[in-house]
């Protein structure tokens, strides 16, 4: 199956030829993000011996092998280690954001958490991982597969703090302007998961972890060699938390919070001593990390310099408001058909990251969306000043904020094949409704679960200016 199932309606209309050049490149990145063929490049067994690159474990020295997972690439990773494992796998638990028909287990229970929102479901998964870890021992062996998206999904608060007072902390947090490594900030701390907390349950029992991970951090160095193991390994329920109960206090500070947070949150937070802290380092524990978020942009220039169209990184370290982030897209094209700078057309330029949308009133919500889809239709006013010109941005993943489609592409004609349908594309972008707005002009993305996870994919095209 395609990554893009809905390429022949996007390339349908509008700038077409613009349109084919940038899905084709996100379509082949996305191919070889795929986490279910990465894993299954290192990963093997033979007999009683599982290999690793060039790392084995005598599995017929182990009770159980067991395999947890959550994240929104985790269907592909837990299939992946299901697959190879086979009998060999004593149990799996994996808690994703949506199960695909497609997906096909052995040995391993898929449970459907909420993302962005926690949800009962999650809950009740991680009560499950709880007491599965809680019976282990020194003779078992877990293996972890994490991607984006676990803190949601492996939700499970700390007695005292209800599984309702996490969901709201995360909505009044996602709407605050903070940026993710603030919001967790707060979340690990009130998790009994989360932080390395499920690491620290498992190293109590004695058992030995070995984990897959998928970085989508701002800031982490590209990918190497994905077979050797991962010294710096952090975050996520299975790796040592970098971040400090101070900083959870000062972010609460800083977004002035408290008021909106439930009170069990905050006071928690704010009075919790030393040994509330989340665990810091994990030596003993095996690590392998097989993308990190640079990765994407690094593949699509390959992939567009393959193609013979030359291609720049603008940044692997995009963040701020959506809208703001498609009008500067907008405002790079326009300077590069006019001038050639900073590269001369045709061109692709190429970022990733994780903008955000700050919605301080809910009141102020009048449909659904999500970042990738408020860059493109901000995009899409501006760039109807630069023919040809064509903008996509997709949460890798294959699910944008509230919506179930990847994110948008709009181009040089969108905007006017908005005006023509009656759309105002101002007040979509008011009310947070850029899902129907672009739904209605056939410009949303729509992948499904794509194996990876690494925030937001972004392809800009800027062809010549036609004489």
């Amino acid at each position: 199956m395609n990554k893009i199932r809905n390429y022949e309606d996007l390339t349908s209309h509008g700038c077409s030829k613009s349109r084919e050049i940038v899905l084709n490149i996100a379509e082949q990145t996305l191919n070889r993000l795929d986490s279910y063929s990465r894993i299954k490049s290192i990963m093997r067994l033979e007999g009683d011996i599982l290999h690793i690159d060039c790392k084995s474990w005598d599995l017929s020295k182990k009770r159980h092998v067991y395999l947890l997972g959550a994240g929104k690439a985790c269907n592909h990773m837990a299939m992946a280690v299901d697959e190879i494992l086979g009998n060999r796998l004593t149990r799996g638990i994996a808690i994703v954001k949506v199960a695909e028909p497609t997906d096909h287990f052995q040995n391993t229970e898929v449970y459907v958490g909420g993302h962005p929102l926690p949800n009962q479901a999650g809950y009740e998964a991680c009560l499950k991982i709880l007491d599965l870890v809680d019976h282990a021992g020194p003779d078992d062996l877990f293996i972890v597969v994490i991607s984006g998206g676990s803190s949601a999904l492996m939700s499970c608060p700390i007695e005292g703090i209800t599984l309702e007072d996490e969901i709201k902390t995360t909505d009044v947090m996602l709407k605050s302007g903070a940026g993710i490594y603030e919001i967790n900030a707060i979340r690990r701390h009130i998790s009994a998961m989360n932080g390395g907390m499920l690491a620290k349950r498992i190293q109590n029992v004695g058992a030995e972890l070995i984990g897959f991970g998928i970085s989508d951090a701002v800031g982490t160095p590209p990918t190497g060699d994905i077979g050797v193991p991962y010294k710096n390994y952090k975050s996520t329920p299975m790796g040592p938390d970098q971040t400090t109960l101070d900083d959870a206090r000062r972010v609460i500070r800083d977004y002035d919070v408290a008021d909106r947070l439930p009170k069990s949150v905050v006071d928690y937070l704010m009075n919790a001593g030393p040994e509330c802290e989340t665990p810091k380092a994990f030596p003993d524990n095996t690590y392998y990390l097989l993308n990190t978020l640079p990765d994407s942009c690094i593949y699509a220039k390959e992939i567009a310099e393959e193609m013979g169209i030359p291609a720049i990184i603008l940044s692997s370290f995009l963040e701020g408001e959506s809208k703001d982030a498609g009008t500067i897209f907008a405002s790079i094209a326009r300077e590069i058909q006019a001038y050639g700078n900073p590269i001369k057309p045709p061109c692709v330029i190429l970022s990733s990251g994780e903008t955000t949308t700050q919605i301080l009133d809910n009141r102020l919500i009048t449909g659904h969306g999500g970042p990738g889809q408020e860059l493109t239709l901000s995009f899409a006013i501006a760039a109807a000043k630069t023919k040809g010109a064509c903008m996509f941005s997709i949460d890798s993943e294959g699910t944008d904020g509230t919506t179930p489609v990847a994110g948008g592409i709009c181009d040089s004609t969108s905007y006017q094949t908005a005006l023509e349908k009656g759309i105002d594309v101002h007040a979509s972008l008011r009310g947070h409704a850029c899902y129907e707005a672009l739904q209605a002009i056939g410009d949303t993305v729509f992948t499904g679960n794509t194996g990876t996870n690494l925030c937001d994919f972004n392809i800009l095209y800027v062809p010549e200016t036609e004489e």
